[in-house]
């Protein structure tokens, strides 16, 4: 495993479940939305939270819906195994831009949001996908800590400005 400086921040795209073959390879499940998503990374963070080491992808292909990869410097089973339980994470500086309207799920958790009145409802804390849309998790860190499902569609959501770190939504406080 090589070690380099790594960048702040890193978003953590799967999960090494187990050696795969007899030469060193390894099995991931991703967490991405298609599984081939991690096959677009030449070097991923391998390790933990606050432990990471840089790793370089020699081949990697899909397998169903986990990925098959090869790391340099990883060529035996018993190197594989001793990787299993480890996250996979990459620079989110090395996403490609996102399109007009579009955004990675990692850059909207934090993103202060507020409503069209001003009134604040909160931080996104999680995002996650219902099949006919995504929806927001919002908390309010308030006396109440409250938590609000926003769904992310039009007619709710009026502004995102992720560099500005706030989302604007047509949303009552009282809901």
């Amino acid at each position: 495993m090589n070690k380099k400086p790594l960048p702040e921040r890193l978003v953590v795209m799967g999960r090494i479940i187990a050696p795969y073959g007899i030469r060193g390879w390894v099995k991931v499940q991703p967490f991405t939305q298609q599984p081939r998503g991690l096959l677009d990374y030449p070097e991923w963070r391998v390790g933990r939270e606050g432990s990471w080491q840089t790793q370089v992808v020699e081949t990697a292909r899909q397998h169903g819906n986990t990925v098959a990869a090869k790391l340099q410097g990883v060529d035996d089973r018993d190197q594989a195994a001793a990787l299993r339980g480890m996250q996979v994470a990459v620079p989110r500086e090395d996403f490609p831009e996102p399109g007009a309207g579009e955004y990675y799920w990692t850059d909207l958790v934090g993103l202060e949001v507020v409503n069209e009145a001003g009134v604040g409802l909160g931080r996104v804390t999680g995002v996650f996908e219902t099949g006919a849309n995504d929806v927001l998790v919002v908390e309010d860190d308030g006396a109440d800590r409250r938590e609000r499902l926003l769904p992310f569609i039009g007619p709710v959501i009026r502004q995102v400005d992720v560099a500005g770190g706030r989302i604007v939504v047509d949303w009552d406080a009282d809901y």
